[in-house]
């Protein structure tokens, strides 16, 4: 994938950037694989809201993608490469040996026509889905799971890989992409491989118009509002604030952590991600 940039005649488009699509497959998406997507705008079941900055943003429809990859021993064929508006990524259509059609999140060296495969006797090699216990040390791999058949959650989003480092007992050590070292059932199933579409990183939106399609809203500086509003409010001319920064109830913002003291996965970090 390349990125394509514009002629700056209007001051956006300087360093507005997007990606080229060359390697997509020019065909529309598999009709029994999509949904319908009804969205909430960041509003609860009361019709609060609750996620700020959500709305608006062009209609889109969902790609079923099989995370569980579990049609073990049937190979399956890349038929093509697609766009999924939903996620960072690119999606490949799989067509196995018995007909059935499924989606999955497209690794870096995967081209239309490989054959994959997926389960406990399948090969080493980018794409293939295999649990933990049969990947060699040092592997880099994604769409991992966090517990045995639930379905990856980990390491999905575009360019990234974690690192399979050791096996000790039922476990495996796995270094995520944040730098964390972190303990993962040996039956946990992987995909072999980094995912797809690196350049998405060095994308630049460039307008806040291309944010607006993507369904964030604007965002309002609290030392802009009022002090009815915002703690850091008001103020004669314009201020800093005069405080550390912090969110509409008072709570402090920039390193403050949130997080729960204990947590049952705690036990399973073997190295804190560096700060």
């Amino acid at each position: 994938m390349a990125l394509k940039k514009f002629k700056p005649t209007t001051p956006s488009l300087r360093y507005m950037t997007v990606a080229d699509f060359s390697e997509l497959t020019p065909k529309k998406p598999e009709k029994s694989l999509l949904r319908p997507f009804p969205r909430s705008y960041g509003r609860n079941n009361h019709g609060r809201v609750t996620a700020w900055r959500r709305g608006g943003g062009h209609k889109r429809r969902y790609r079923e993608i099989d995370f569980r990859r579990g049609k073990h021993g049937i190979p399956a064929t890349v038929r093509a490469l697609e766009y999924d508006p939903n996620r960072s990524s690119r999606i490949a259509l799989l067509v196995y040996a018995d007909g059935e059609k499924r989606y999955i999140l497209a690794p870096k060296n995967v081209k239309i026509g490989d054959v994959l495969m997926s389960g406990p006797a399948a090969e080493v090699r980018d794409g293939n889905s295999l649990p933990l216990r049969g990947v060699p040390l040092g592997t880099g791999v994604h769409n991992l799971e966090l517990l045995p058949g639930k379905g990856a959650q980990v390491a999905r989003a575009a360019g990234v890989v974690c690192q399979l480092m050791a096996k000790e007992g039922k476990h495996a050590h796995v270094r995520m992409p944040s730098g964390e070292v972190r303990m993962f059932s040996l039956d946990c199933y992987c995909t072999i491989g980094q995912v797809g579409n690196i350049d998405h990183e060095n994308v630049v939106i460039g307008k806040a118009g291309r944010n607006r399609w993507l369904g964030v809203r604007p965002s309002s500086r609290g030392v802009a509002m009022n002090p009815v509003d915002h703690p850091m409010g008001g103020g004669e001319g314009r201020s800093s604030g005069g405080r550390h920064p912090c969110t509409p109830w008072g709570k402090p913002t920039k390193g403050y952590k949130t997080r729960r003291k204990a947590k049952p996965s705690d036990r399973l970090i073997v190295h804190r991600r560096a700060k």
